[in-house]
């Protein structure tokens, strides 16, 4: 059987500013069967300067002349909001995780309220002081990697590897990264706290960009355990992903599609990602084993399903089996077709009735 596909429910800034959807989206997270609901950490001022315009996408959901300060300032969580949500998940026994966005929200998730991993964006995969501040925390980090070259993610590995094995007092430099994620050491640490995933940075993601097999050149690239960052409209891709390996799927999830925000109308509604996870779960169990043999439930269809060898006309006694008194029928329980040759120029033994078993 496939190994239980770590599922993260992506509320990120849906719950538009107000704990108690927050909560909600906690609740629902739990309910619909998700492994952890994830939100997003960071002050606005830190995140970007005041006359960063909005994304495309952004745009079109949101108003276009608000600044992109404005808006994610509207959507913070405060540390009591943190604090409110992590005691939420406790209750409800589903793992609170978050994405930092800047130094001090970094520090506030892993210095105050203790976490031990984070996912780290897509948009942060090439901010390399950032991944070694992250990589020094010594927290597992997933690690997103939308809009990124295969260099790029290697880059930032070895940034990790650097933090991850070294102290504090090692001079940071491109020629210590890439010895770090070179040796043994390196790689070691990495295994242990590091997984990559698969991401289209595009909401929703048009499906001829997921590219759904990069997932495998990850994997295939740096050993790592992979997963795939969902922003298409449906859930089939993470389906797919799954059945391609995936062991992490992270998908946005919303009370309320029509609300407004930047990532509603890309997520699902409970009842939706619900049926995702249903359908994941069935397909980790439909991987069985690799070792082929008849299924339990399939071995009552052997005798109906299979076929004997048969006359295909009456036989007298003391006639010569051929081709023309011979042939395959169902059902399997008399002389099997593979000994159909081995009649053939022999004599009946005895009589045989059109449609009759032949007997050895």
């Amino acid at each position: 059987m496939k190994p239980s596909t770590y599922i993260i429910a992506e509320a990120g800034v849906n719950h538009n500013g107000s704990l108690a959807i927050a909560k909600q989206l906690v609740a629902e997270a739990a309910r619909v069967g998700a492994n952890a609901v994830k939100f997003q950490t960071f002050q606005a001022n830190k995140l970007v300067s005041n006359s960063a315009e909005k994304a495309e996408y952004q745009k079109r959901l949101t108003d276009a002349e608000e600044s992109q300060q404005d808006m994610i300032r509207r959507l913070e969580l405060s540390l009591n909001d943190h604090c409110a949500l992590i005691e939420c998940c406790r209750e409800h026994q589903i793992d609170f995780l978050s994405t930092p966005f800047d130094d001090e929200s970094l520090a506030l998730l892993t210095d105050t309220l203790k976490l031990n991993r984070l996912k780290l964006s897509s948009g942060d995969l090439t901010n390399l002081p950032f991944l070694l501040k992250a990589a020094r925390t010594e927290c597992e980090l997933i690690v997103s990697t939308g809009m990124a070259t295969i260099g790029e993610v290697e880059e930032a590995l070895s940034v990790i590897a650097f933090g991850l094995v070294t102290d504090r007092a090692a001079k940071p430099s491109l020629m210590a990264f890439k010895s770090a994620y070179s040796s043994e050491e390196g790689q070691t640490a990495l295994q242990d706290k590091v997984m990559l995933l698969h991401c289209t940075t595009e909401y929703p993601t048009p499906y001829e960009d997921v590219h759904l097999n990069r997932m495998k050149t990850l994997e295939q690239a740096f050993t790592l355990p992979v997963g795939y960052s969902d922003h298409t409209l449906g859930s089939e891709v993470s389906v797919a992903a799954v059945a391609l390996g995936a062991v992490i799927i992270e998908k946005h999830f919303t009370l309320d599609k029509t609300m407004e925000g930047p990532d509603h109308q890309a997520s699902l509604e409970p009842h939706e990602i619900q049926e995702m996870i249903k359908q994941i779960r069935h397909i980790e169990i439909a991987f069985g084993t690799s070792v082929k043999y008849p299924a339990v439930s399939e071995l009552k269809n052997r005798v109906p399903a299979r076929k004997s060898i048969v006359a295909s006309r009456d036989i007298q006694q003391g006639e010569t089996f051929d081709e023309t008194n011979l042939t395959l029928k169902r059902p399997g329980n008399g002389l099997p077709p593979s000994m159909y040759w081995s009649l053939l120029g022999l004599k009946a033994s005895r009589s045989y009735a059109e449609d009759e078993l032949i007997e050895w």
